[in-house]
């Protein structure tokens, strides 16, 4: 039998519904290790994962034998479910519908590594819709505000 030989780096982004500032610091590492699971579960390797109250960066290895909306699927799923089971917030835990998903090559993890792993100095600077427009722009990704993330105003 012949074996697969891949090497795909894919940085996904995704925000809390409504980009409500729920993943507050006392449970972040949890949720980070519970999602962590989550991939590598699914034969992945989580290299970063990182972000902000409403929302994550994940920076990993994709294996081929999934796709990446079923992998996205599954995180926010089972993370959601981890969430509310855990009764970290009052109400209801949820992800936003739809996600980022941003290819690189090997020369590039360490940036992406170090990007991700900084998220919140990075957000001392910018807001997260500059951000994704950011991302999306220098990556030459067309897109259309009306069908991208609920955004917030504030000022940075």
């Amino acid at each position: 039998m012949a074996n697969n030989y891949t090497q795909i780096y894919v940085q996904l982004v995704f925000a809390v519904s409504g980009r409500a500032s729920l993943i507050r610091p006392e449970f972040e590492d949890n949720l980070y290790r519970y999602i962590n699971g989550i991939i590598t579960k699914r034969k992945h390797t989580v290299i970063a994962i990182n972000g902000l109250a409403d929302h994550i960066h994940i920076l990993i290895g994709l294996h081929p034998d999934q796709s990446i909306s079923d992998l996205v699927r599954d995180i926010k799923s089972n993370s959601s479910r981890y969430v509310n089971e855990s009764k970290w917030i009052a109400g209801r835990f949820e992800w936003q519908r739809g996600y980022g998903a941003f290819l690189y090559s090997k020369s590039h993890v360490e940036q992406v590594k170090h990007y991700v792993e900084h998220q919140k100095a990075h957000h001392a600077k910018w807001n997260f819709e500059s951000e994704m427009k950011h991302i999306l722009d220098s990556l030459g990704i067309p897109y259309e505000n009306e069908y991208m993330f609920q955004w917030i105003s504030t000022d940075y």
